[in-house]
């Protein structure tokens, strides 16, 4: 009985922290300084490691962007001349920028090219090699920037999501963010989250920080988290399309959460303590506060108390075996009935997003998915603790092979 009670008592705390999330976001303050501006030069900056496969899709969509500049303001960054990337990069006029350092992070990298780069701008984009442009990106994020929007998140589709249902999963991961996140806080001018490419930051910041000072394991959610602390004004435009490729094998995407799960944590260490001390003497901006201060606790609270019942419900299977007092079918019931309806709730959210999202999925790919997904949510809680008990966890290179849209 009293284990029931634990159980329930984190499942119910989950769901307030929900609602609790909701209400205050909802309360969210943070005005617009609109930008008073008739031209923007803008730069795009693609750290590119060894990136020769897939490089030349994403500068060709640079190319044919109906807002027109020049690919001399297109810097992609590489470790070596060497790099096959540089030949690429040369016949598309673009600037390449070589690396001196050996600090083998993106924030790093990112660092390291704009202290190159002499030039100023009124505002940087940041794009993964792998990245292909929809032709109206530019012009959709633009009209973001002249709002007075320090930072613009451009919406996520995926270039190889029908390869195999692992890569169109890994796509829903950036959904659950974009979708069923930062469209809700898009509606009280909330801070959203910024996910590893397809962003821009004004040029103000950049040149406040003298280059890119964001550079642990997830230097996205990093910038995310400091981006609460100032107040910086963040807009999320699911107009502005950009393509990313996605991992095919389940081992990759374990290295890649993986890898997320211990950046968020280093992360929040860092920036949590100082948002909480600023959201009792500043007010302003309390809701994106209180969002970030929250985090994924809600879920974790969950998960915990769903894991619990499972466990209790298999010690009781165990224990029928040996005790005829207790129905082994009974509890055979009460399990299935438990996972049954995790793995329900988990398939509504996912068609939520399939239905909500425009994922370039075909119908057999998204009925696979609906079924496939929940079971692929639930392998977070082995990533999570692999990266609880991890001590080091390296930035592993996932290697990008698809150099176009395949829908």
């Amino acid at each position: 009985m009293l284990f029931d009670l634990i159980c329930l008592c984190f499942i119910i705390m989950g769901i307030s922290l929900l609602i609790l999330g909701n209400i205050n976001i909802k309360k969210n303050k943070n005005p617009l300084k609109r930008t008073k501006t008739t031209s923007t030069n803008f730069a795009v900056l693609i750290p590119a490691r060894d990136e020769s496969l897939v490089i030349e899709g994403l500068l060709k969509s640079l190319k044919n962007q109906t807002i027109k500049f020049s690919m001399r303001d297109v810097y992609v960054i590489v470790e070596t001349k060497e790099d096959k990337t540089v030949e690429i990069c040369q016949k598309y006029d673009a600037t390449v920028i070589i690396r001196t350092t050996k600090r083998p992070r993106k924030g790093y990298a990112l660092d390291e090219a704009l202290n190159q780069i002499k030039k100023e701008y009124d505002l940087y984009f940041i794009f993964d090699a792998d990245n292909i442009l929809d032709k109206n990106y530019f012009k959709e994020m633009l009209e973001t920037y002249k709002q007075g929007y320090d930072i613009g998140v451009g919406y996520r589709n995926c270039k190889n999501g029908n390869d195999n249902v692992i890569a169109a999963c890994s796509s829903l991961t950036f959904s659950m963010i974009n979708t069923l996140g930062n469209d809700f806080r898009n509606k009280y001018n909330a801070n959203v989250i910024v996910s590893g490419t397809g962003f821009y930051i004004k040029g103000s910041w950049i040149k406040k920080w003298h280059g890119y000072p964001f550079n642990s394991l997830t230097e996205d959610y990093e910038l995310s988290l400091y981006s609460v602390l100032h107040n910086m004004t963040t807009y999320y435009n699911d107009q502005a399309v950009f393509y990313d490729e996605q991992p095919t094998k389940y081992k990759q995407t374990v290295k890649q959460r993986v890898r997320w799960i211990k950046g968020y944590f280093q992360s929040r260490k860092k920036y949590i303590p100082l948002i909480a001390k600023d959201m009792k003497n500043n007010p302003k901006n309390y809701g994106s506060k209180y969002s970030a201060c929250l985090g994924v606790r809600a879920y974790i609270y969950l998960a915990i108390g769903i894991i619990l019942y499972i466990l209790k419900t298999l010690i009781l299977l165990f224990i029928s075996m040996f005790d005829q007092n207790i129905s082994i079918y009974i509890v055979l019931m009460f399990l299935f009935i438990i996972i049954f309806i995790a793995y329900l709730v988990m398939m509504i959210v996912t068609i939520k997003m399939i239905k909500k999202d425009k994922l370039d999925l075909n119908r057999k790919m998204k009925i696979k998915t609906i079924f496939y997904n929940p079971i692929y949510l639930t392998t977070y809680v082995s990533c999570a603790l692999k990266a609880l008990f991890k001590k080091e966890v390296g930035w592993d290179k996932i290697e990008h092979k698809v150099n176009k849209k395949v829908i």
